[in-house]
């Protein structure tokens, strides 16, 4: 079928990060639009590949037809590139690259240059890449991967009513602070709580929204940071929750803080402006392009006293609470939905690809064909 197309991810597809939010909303906008979009999750251990993850690949790819379309999201992909391979002249592949593997905070040195030659390699097998920023894109040159052959398709973002806060009725306080991000490395949570420890008088309170699961180890760690700084009684560890669950969770909230080191885009600072909440988040990564500066603000990834000082001034000057309200409120308008997304992700799937798929010395050849 000319419009059946399968999605392949790591593990389980309904999981709640972004990236597997950003693929099931995708998924759910190209079926929209009639195309028939199988999604396959693979079993086994990912990044770094497991015996079972490896054997899960190959029997997905195998049991593959001749010339059918297959996205593979990065996660999957980027350890796999000698399983990839062998049907890489069959099969039109497409990468789906949230963000670079080697990107992960916390990796040690061995693994991240093992992570970006293995993902170099992957990438060298695909027909053309999509990816979710155009800040992904401009990186993709140290993973050998052509300008010619990427395709930038951002999130989009679900209408949302305005949070309470956002009409500038502003209540008694404890001012309330949201972050939403799973509780590993590379969110940052740890220099946010070391932000917040020097501002432990203040009249604040934080709802953490985020899985403890992924990293259990860390997220036990952050828990008893908050302890030792005496924030146990500001702090709500709320973990994972429904979409009901988050929607009430933004609606409460005041300021939206996002301490992350890096961000392949940063989908929750725009779910966020959705509602109108301003944001404080860092440069990491692609975070200097996700956020608007008329709608929060920016600080250096790591350092938590920039941090402690954006608060700081946020808690204390009412003419920049309401200055940023406005701003987030202004860029809400600007907002682009996953209709809108939708459309972008089947052009860049269905455009005129300009290269095909790399060779192993990362050089490009004309493309025999009009499509993948």
């Amino acid at each position: 079928m000319a419009d059946a197309l399968t999605l392949i991810v790591a593990g389980d597809p309904g999981q709640l990060t972004g990236g597997y939010v950003y693929d099931a909303r995708i998924v759910e906008a190209l079926r929209d639009r009639g195309r028939d979009v199988a999604v396959v999750g693979l079993e086994g251990r990912f990044p770094e590949p497991d015996a079972r993850a490896r054997a899960s690949m190959a029997e997905t790819l195998a049991a593959l037809p001749d010339g059918a379309r297959v996205v593979i999201d990065g996660l999957a992909m980027g350890g796999l590139p000698e399983v990839i391979a062998p049907h890489a002249d069959r099969l039109a592949i497409v990468a789906l690259v949230h963000h670079p593997l080697a990107d992960e905070s916390g990796l040690p040195a061995a693994t991240r240059h093992r992570l970006l030659d293995s993902e170099s390699r992957a990438l060298a097998q695909a027909r053309r890449v999509i990816v979710t920023s155009a800040f992904t894109a401009r990186g993709l040159g140290r993973l050998g991967v052509a300008p010619e052959r990427v395709h930038v398709v951002e999130p989009g973002v679900d209408p949302a009513p305005l949070a309470a806060s956002a009409l500038d009725l502003e209540t008694p306080t404890p001012w309330r602070l949201l972050c939403v991000a799973t509780l590993i490395p590379r969110k940052g949570h740890e220099v946010l709580l070391e932000a917040l420890a020097g501002l432990s008088r203040r009249d604040w309170r934080l709802e953490v929204v985020g899985s403890h699961r992924r990293n259990p180890e860390h997220a036990a760690r952050l828990v008893a940071t908050a302890e030792r700084h005496g924030l146990a009684d500001q702090i709500t560890w709320a973990g994972e929750c429904d979409s009901a669950g988050l929607a009430a969770a933004y609606h409460r909230a005041e300021l939206f803080v996002l301490p992350s080191r890096y961000e392949g885009y940063g989908m929750v600072v725009t779910e966020a402006l959705a509602r109108g909440l301003p944001v404080l988040t860092t440069t990491g990564g692609a975070l200097a392009d996700t956020l608007p500066p008329d709608a929060g603000l920016a600080v250096p990834p790591g350092d938590a006293d920039a941090l402690a000082a954006a608060l700081s001034a946020w808690l204390d000057d009412a003419t920049l609470r309401r200055r940023l309200r406005h701003g987030a409120r202004q860029a809400r308008r600007g907002l682009a939905d996953w209709h809108q997304a939708g459309d972008r992700f089947l052009a860049a799937l269905e455009g005129p690809a300009t290269h095909s798929r790399d060779t192993q010395g990362g050089d490009t050849r004309p493309d025999e064909e009009s499509a993948p």
